[in-house]
């Protein structure tokens, strides 16, 4: 599982328990209600069984715990929350995205990471330019306001 996704041969060479009892045990977490994808690479082809155990995982979150879990299961808030619309709305089964929605997803994510940083990357220099106000403030405060000096 995400985000240390290994293949069930991987992990049976790793541990030394063999791939059917791997198989059994996802097997059965599968069934207890947890997502487990059969392709973690693209969380896109996962089973409508797995997207909706995600979405009754994430009910109850908040945007920070599900951004949280979303990390975790290598997911996207974005595609937990169409996952969400797709099962409100009463479709049985979500789409897989057609290659250009993929492309135009992707370009869409680029594009808001890159507002993200630039809007961080201001903040900061915004709490700079406060502090350094506030420095002088304080400095005109403790030696008066003489700029001569």
């Amino acid at each position: 599982m995400p985000p240390n996704a290994q293949s069930v041969a991987q992990v049976s060479r790793d541990l030394g328990v063999s791939d059917v009892s791997l198989y059994n045990w996802r097997n059965q977490y599968r069934d207890r209600g947890n997502a487990v994808p059969a392709d973690p690479s693209n969380p896109e082809n996962w089973s409508g069984k797995n997207k909706l155990a995600v979405v009754i995982e994430t009910a109850a979150l908040n945007e920070e715990e599900l951004s949280t879990y979303c990390r975790e299961k290598g997911l996207y808030v974005e595609q937990v929350r169409r996952w969400r619309a797709a099962a409100e709305s009463g479709a049985e089964v979500d789409r897989p995205l057609t290659a250009a929605e993929r492309r135009e997803w992707q370009q869409e994510r680029k594009k808001s990471r890159k507002l993200e940083k630039e809007l961080n990357r201001k903040d900061k220099a915004l709490a700079e330019a406060a502090a350094l106000l506030v420095l002088q403030k304080k400095a005109r405060a403790i030696w008066g306001d003489n700029e001569d000096d």
